[in-house]
């Protein structure tokens, strides 16, 4: 009981007006949409398409490198999700400086965490609050699981009831730390092995940049949806992920008033 009325607010604020796959504005579909940033790998999402929705945000690590941060809210960024800390002891070398600039710049952002299956929940959690600073949480901090195929020193994939539970400890650990309750960030294989029918009360950030998320998440609410990693944001060079939020302006607005207030203050 005490996790549910912990982000009532919250998700009351942000689910405001929503169908079971969309939300009320997205009703208007039928008006083509005028392309809010450059992709130079534009995909085909049908009518509902991520033009559609009014908020976009970026998701940024060490790679996107020297940051315009002025020039990016000018374009009309409204959110930065900003890679912190990976596993037990790796930080984003560029983590505080994207920090404080997306903070001087007036850019709503949250810290996310790269998940490693090869090292405790407490160790992780123990790494990030170290490296995160308390004070200047605004946003709810983002963890990041999916599996990394690709890693030279973690490629373990633990059964799924092992994967919820490291998950829950992590999330536990960061919300009684920060306040906020972690959003939850996922690809479509992992949603699909691991995560469908749990985690309801938790906010998602789902990554489709081939198909819309009511395509490949079943049964998934989600908040934040990652469509391309080949946007062109003005303010940085090179390719960049870009978001949008599930919601309209209005909604946007009133979740991060919500979410930005101490709920352990």
């Amino acid at each position: 009981m005490r996790r549910l009325l912990f982000c009532v607010l919250p998700l009351a604020v942000l689910l405001a007006g929503c169908s079971s796959s969309g939300y009320d504005y997205l009703e208007t579909a039928s008006i083509k949409p005028k392309t809010r940033f450059k992709d130079t790998d534009p995909q085909d999402f049908g009518a509902k398409h991520p033009q559609q929705n009014p908020v976009h945000g970026i998701d940024i690590s060490k790679w996107q490198g020297d940051i315009d941060w002025g020039t990016v809210k000018n374009s009309g960024v409204a959110f930065a999700f900003i890679k912190a800390t990976e596993g037990k002891d790796r930080l984003d070398p560029r983590f505080d400086e994207y920090w404080r600039e997306a903070g001087a710049a007036g850019i709503p952002h949250a810290p996310y965490h790269f998940y490693y299956f090869c090292s405790s929940a407490d160790q992780q959690a123990d790494w990030f609050i170290r490296n995160v600073p308390k004070a200047a949480m605004r946003l709810p901090p983002v963890l990041d699981v999916e599996w990394n195929g690709e890693s030279k020193t973690c490629r373990y994939r633990p059964d799924a009831e092992t994967v919820r539970a490291e998950m829950q400890r992590f999330m536990d650990r960061l919300e009684a730390y920060y306040g906020k309750r972690p959003i939850i960030y996922t690809s479509v294989d992992f949603h699909r092995e691991n995560l469908v029918g749990y985690f309801q009360d938790y906010h998602f950030w789902v990554r489709s940049v081939a198909k819309h998320p009511e395509e490949t998440y079943s049964d998934r609410r989600w908040a934040f949806w990652q469509y391309t990693s080949t946007g062109v944001i003005p303010g940085i060079r090179g390719p960049t992920d870009i978001n949008v939020f599930g919601g309209s302006a209005k909604n946007w607005n009133n979740w991060v008033a919500a979410v930005s207030k101490d709920r352990n203050s």
